[in-house]
């Protein structure tokens, strides 16, 4: 056999399609164009290892299973009993242990259906009032990194609060190391399998000689396969990275059922990504339709004064950035997965991400699309995978 499988991206997804094609026998060439693998899933070097995003997995998805086989979610953190007593709410400016009983009631609405051709905000308006909708948008917001969740599919949104705060506890599993250790591990079952892997490598031209998987973001994809329907909509999100030295004041998680920010501790489950003593967030802020990102960086840090009393005088690391496009799809009203890029491009061409036709959320369908890609790419090199 001498057609090979070429992965354009080295990040989760790519790496997923990589090994998940190798372990057919299939030979499998990797190329990334940046010097280390990981895109999005790469993390700051030691003593403070900070991530692009939220870098937590859910156990209850088919994504879960396959990480879980092979080893890459072996080692979990777990925060602490003092931790969880830490967790809180903005609500109309002040930082409270529960949600507003409206949300609650919301919360708990067990086998409701949402619909798919209406916005979220005016159909969640329709059933608990105006000011819980748009606390029930804001609380999401951490997955979606819009500042108008409202506006999306109700279908859409709904999914997401029933999995993050439905009535019974949310599958969240945290890495001890972070996504950078997953990356790290599956890097290196790529090349026990034999993946050839070159770092370093733009790829300027589709290469011929067997299936492809392109696995960059939407945007490097459509020029790669000169493909300008190559789109579709992601969240737009100002970072703050800091660590400090601990204390007990601090809030462990808030969410800000105001403006949609988010902010969590990593060292609360994981004391291997922070110097002994010390304590390391992230918070996030959605930006506004029309607002400067130091603006809303502005709004981030006075949502931290809240969180994190006197972080300032006792910041040990601060890193601040911005994502824009590269957070996962977002479903308008009348929009499913199904309608997004499609992974098959035709010609043994296949596209994999965070914004393709695949479900989950985020990271969840980088990998569902790599093994749906990968499993296409074999069967098109004859290779029968049962």
């Amino acid at each position: 056999m001498n057609a090979h499988i070429t992965v354009i991206g080295g990040g989760l997804a790519g790496l997923t399609a990589a090994i998940a094609a190798a372990e057919t026998g299939a030979g499998v060439r990797l190329f990334e164009a940046h010097h280390r693998l990981g895109g999005r899933a790469r993390a700051t070097p030691s003593p403070h290892v900070a991530h692009d995003g939220a870098h937590v997995f859910y156990a209850d998805g088919p994504h879960y299973a396959w990480l879980k086989r092979h080893g890459f979610v072996a080692d979990l953190g777990w925060p602490g009993p003092g931790d969880w007593g830490r967790i809180g709410f903005r609500v109309d400016g002040r930082i409270r242990k529960m949600p507003p009983l409206g949300m609650i009631r919301a919360q708990a609405r067990v086998g409701l259906r949402a619909p798919v051709d209406v916005d979220f905000h005016g159909w969640a308006a329709s059933r608990w009032g105006e000011r819980t909708a748009t606390r029930l948008a804001n609380a999401i917001s951490v997955v979606t990194y819009d500042a108008d969740t409202g506006r999306l599919s109700a279908a859409f949104v709904w999914g997401l609060i029933r999995r993050a705060f439905g009535p019974t506890v949310p599958a969240v599993r945290w890495v001890r190391g972070g996504w950078q250790r997953v990356i790290d591990d599956m890097a290196a079952r790529a090349t026990e399998l034999g993946v050839v892997i070159e770092t370093d490598a733009r790829v300027e031209e589709l290469p011929t000689g067997g299936p492809v998987i392109v696995a960059t973001d939407l945007h490097a994809a459509r020029r790669l396969l000169d493909d300008a329907t190559l789109d579709w909509r992601s969240g737009h999100t100002v970072l703050l990275d800091v660590a400090v030295t601990a204390s007990r004041r601090d809030r462990t998680v808030v969410f800000d059922l105001d403006e949609g920010g988010f902010q969590e501790s990593y060292t609360m489950q994981d004391d291997t990504i922070a110097p002994p003593g010390e304590s390391l967030y992230q918070l996030q802020m959605p930006v506004r339709a029309g607002e400067s990102a130091p603006d809303a960086h502005r709004r981030l840090e006075a949502f931290a004064d809240l969180t994190i009393p006197n972080w300032r005088s006792r910041t040990t690391f601060h890193r601040t950035a911005a994502a824009k496009n590269r957070t996962g799809a977002l479903d308008l009203p009348g929009h499913t997965w199904r309608d997004r890029p499609a992974i098959d491009r035709g010609n043994d061409v296949y596209l994999v991400g965070d914004m393709v036709a695949a479900p989950g959320m985020r990271g969840e369908i980088s990998i569902n699309s790599a093994l749906a890609a990968a499993d296409r790419a074999t069967a098109a090199l004859g290779i029968r995978t049962s």
